[in-house]
């Protein structure tokens, strides 16, 4: 590196705003401080609405989950008959075997 004077860098880190601590000699980091996060920035008064909102979000997963597998049989009878019109439609052909792919 060019610098050979022995001090240490003082660096902050354009992405993250970290500031590093960098051997001028070596080119290593000696030490990292992370910047302080902010924490969330959500109003109590609004907690009641947050926590409802999710309460819903619960109900409707659950009716989407109880309706598909109440509704399995179903499901499962619709596409093997799909799947049998496609097998009648399709051509029947001879079978690969392992020994033909050698």
């Amino acid at each position: 590196m060019g610098n050979r004077s022995g001090e240490n860098l003082n660096v902050t880190c354009p992405c993250c705003q970290a500031k590093l601590v960098v051997d001028a000699v070596f080119g290593a980091v000696l030490s990292h401080e992370a910047p302080v996060k902010p924490g969330p920035n959500v109003d109590l008064t609004d907690a009641q609405k947050i926590l409802a909102e999710q309460n819903r979000q619960r109900e409707d997963k659950f009716a989407d989950s109880w309706f598909q597998e109440t509704n399995k049989e179903d499901i499962l009878a619709k596409k093997f008959e799909e799947a049998m019109k496609k097998a009648k439609d399709a051509p029947a052909g001879k079978p690969i075997r392992d020994f033909d792919l050698d």
